[in-house]
């Protein structure tokens, strides 16, 4: 497929709440952020980058070391992802998982190596994270109104996750994001885990980032 039907599909996708996401190039996500230019998040799984479609904007995240995440489970990521449909989530609207040859130059020896990329595309939300609103000093008077709707959103967003057997693991301010209403959007299912109907999760381990 070309960069522009490529795109056109892309398109497609974003524009249609109910189509499911599909498999992109690199190539296509180098054109639509610009190679990368336009930084707008860092977390402990990636960076993110906006990306723009000509009917609309897109948040395209690269994984920080995607070699550290096998294919397999990379896969399985955007499985979960995939069955994760409901306003107070963010939604996947592609993803990337490509091996290029590049040649690398190691104590002056040229070599060619194999580098992973892997990246997905979600919806933009354009009002930040709720660590960067309450930040803010701001005392207006629908202040309280306004988190109150942000509580319930977040709640009813966790519980259509736990409906899906999805446990986000990784659950805090900055994973929260806010769209053009106010409206929350959970977001950053680097440490998601996808149950098995019956199935639940005992840990003695410390898990998400600080």
């Amino acid at each position: 497929m070309n960069n522009i039907a490529e795109m056109e599909a892309l398109e497609r996708v974003f524009s249609d709440a109910s189509a499911k996401p599909i498999k992109l190039s690199y190539g296509l996500l180098e054109i639509i952020t610009e190679n990368f230019s336009n930084e707008i998040g860092r977390g402990g799984f990636g960076v993110v980058y906006k990306g723009y479609l000509r009917n609309g904007e897109v948040a395209v995240k690269k994984l920080s070391n995607p070699h550290a995440l096998p294919d397999r489970k990379f896969l399985d990521e955007i499985t979960c992802l995939k069955k994760a449909k409901h306003i107070n989530i963010v939604r996947i609207l592609g993803y990337c998982s490509e091996t290029q040859g590049e040649l690398l130059e190691i104590n002056e020896k040229h070599i060619m190596a194999e580098i992973q990329k892997k990246l997905i595309c979600f919806e933009y939300v354009p009002n930040g994270n709720i660590q960067h609103y309450l930040k803010q000093e701001r005392h207006h008077g629908d202040d309280w109104h306004v988190r109150y709707q942000m509580i319930v959103g977040i709640c009813q967003g966790l519980h259509y996750l736990h409906e899906k057997y999805i446990n986000h693991l990784d659950l805090k301010p900055e994973n929260v994001l806010l769209d053009a209403d106010m409206k929350p959007k959970v977001t950053d299912f680097g440490l998601s885990r996808c149950l098995d109907q019956g199935q639940s999760i005992i840990t003695q381990n410390i898990l998400g980032t600080p």
